[in-house]
Parts: C-alpha cells; structure tokens; sequence
C-alpha cells in the first residue's frame, strides 16, 4: 500500500515549493530530486505568489524566520489555499521563542493546512497555543515512549480532528493520524538526529508525497515517513570505518534515491491503531 504511494511521486513529479530555512535549504531540494519531485525556493513576498501558483505543494518551515521571509509565508499560503493546493507546515522551533510561537499559532489560525509535521513538543505547543522546547529538539517530558504511546496516540488524532489536517509526529516513534486512524511508525535510526535538516527533508518529501496522492493523504504522509525511517537504517547499514555525519547524510539522500516500491513495502515497519 505505501510503496504505490511512492511509484505516483515517481511517476507524477511533483513540482513543490518551499519555503524554508537556509540551513538545510540544499538538502531539502536534494531529497525532493531524489524521491521524483522537482523543488523551488522562494521567500521572497514579491515573487512567491507566482512560484505557488505554478507549484502543486507548498512547504512552509519556520526555522529561520525573518519580517520578509514571514510575509512570503502567508502571501504564498494564502495562494496555495485559494488554488486548492496542498499545504504543509513544519513548525520548526515553535515553543523556543516568542517570535516562532506568535508566528506558528497565526499561521494556524489564518491557514488552512494539509498537513502539520513536526516533533511532540512542536505540535503541543500548537495545540496549546504556548509551549517549550529544547531548541528546535523535542523536550525529553514530551517524548513518545512506549510507556506514553497510548496517551500520544490519543493526543495525535484529537489534534488532527482539531486542525482537520493530517498530523505527523516523529521521533524515536512517529505518529501520522488523520484523526480517525493513526499509523504507529518504527522506522529510522537515532543517529539520524545527529544531522542538520532530517526533519526539514522529511518535510519537503511529505508535501511531494501528498501532491501525488490526493486521495489517499494519511497513507501518503505514513509512506513519507516510512520512506525516511528507512532510508536512515538502510544508510546506516552502509556506513564505512571513518564515515561520519556527512557521508550519513549523503546515504540517506542515495537510499531515497534508489528506494522501490518492493523495498519500502518490505521494510516499512507500522501498525494502525
């Protein structure tokens, strides 16, 4: 079932753009040429009204926020939903400042999203409309354990009822609920939060994901997040003595890259509860 939802980003291309943040910017549109999609870059408030438009997704990070790169948020947003275009908000950091929570809770409230992907202590601070967080990292209160998936579980899908969004929660254990189901996802490694932009790639790869499968949106998130999870063991599983976080990096896009139908329907490791 995921693994189709795969072959249509493969066989669509969809063409997304993104507004995110500059440390990672290469990456994202890396990962996006590597699952299929095309990407396009654009902040600027002047310009992103006509990028939207000729796009199918768009990717909205907050990780690095300035006055211009804000306007261009909500210009383009407000493009995308008038054309009925997929949506997708990382709140990257929401709950660390004031600057970033204020401008992740407007986004919420005058958008209309298709999906919201980010850590717990993000999503939380969404829900709650305040919050704190460990950096753009999950607070270690909030983390989803075993001990605390039942709770998470129920969390997830009253938010995404709330939000009437696909909601994704990743982590040590991801959660990728429309408010009626939720896929309880084991795939990845931990060594994977030791590089800069996983979250921002998976991002970008879920907006592709959902352009491609626009009925089928839950199934498309969880495969995106399946696809990432796995991309990260099977690039592990090729790492050389001396390799380190960059060659890491490097592995995981190359995973993406050559990832098959077969193969993510093989290793993807979920249930639904």
């Amino acid at each position: 079932m995921l693994g189709d939802c795969l072959e249509n980003v493969r066989k669509n291309g969809p063409l997304v753009h993104n507004i995110t943040n500059y440390v990672t910017v290469n990456d994202v549109a890396n990962v996006l040429l590597a699952c299929g999609g095309s990407p396009i870059m654009s902040d600027e408030p002047d310009d992103v009204e006509d990028i939207t438009t000729i796009c199918g997704g768009l990717n909205i990070n907050i990780g690095t926020l300035n006055k211009s790169s804000i306007e261009g948020m909500f210009r383009a947003g407000r493009k995308a939903n008038e054309l009925g275009h997929t949506l997708l908000l990382d709140p990257v950091g929401a709950g660390a400042s004031k600057l970033r929570t204020d401008t992740a809770v407007r986004l919420m409230d005058e958008l209309k999203f298709t999906c919201i992907r980010g850590n717990i202590s993000e999503i939380k601070t969404l829900a709650l409309g305040s919050g704190t967080t460990k950096g753009v990292d999950a607070d270690v209160a909030d983390a989803v354990t075993e001990e605390t998936l039942d709770s998470a579980v129920r969390f997830v899908k009253d938010f995404a009822r709330k939000a009437d969004a696909v909601v994704a929660i990743t982590g040590a254990i991801d959660l990728v609920s429309d408010g009626d189901k939720c896929f309880v996802i084991r795939n990845g490694r931990p060594e994977m939060g030791r590089i800069t932009g996983t979250g921002c790639q998976l991002s970008a790869l879920t907006t592709a994901f959902l352009v491609a499968n626009p009925d089928n949106r839950v199934e498309a998130a969880a495969a995106a997040v399946c696809t990432m999870g796995l991309a990260g063991e099977i690039g592990w599983s090729r790492m050389q003595e001396g390799d380190g976080n960059s060659t890491y990096r490097n592995r995981i896009i190359d995973a993406i890259y050559n990832m098959d139908k077969e193969t993510l329907d093989k290793g993807a490791k979920y249930e639904i509860r």
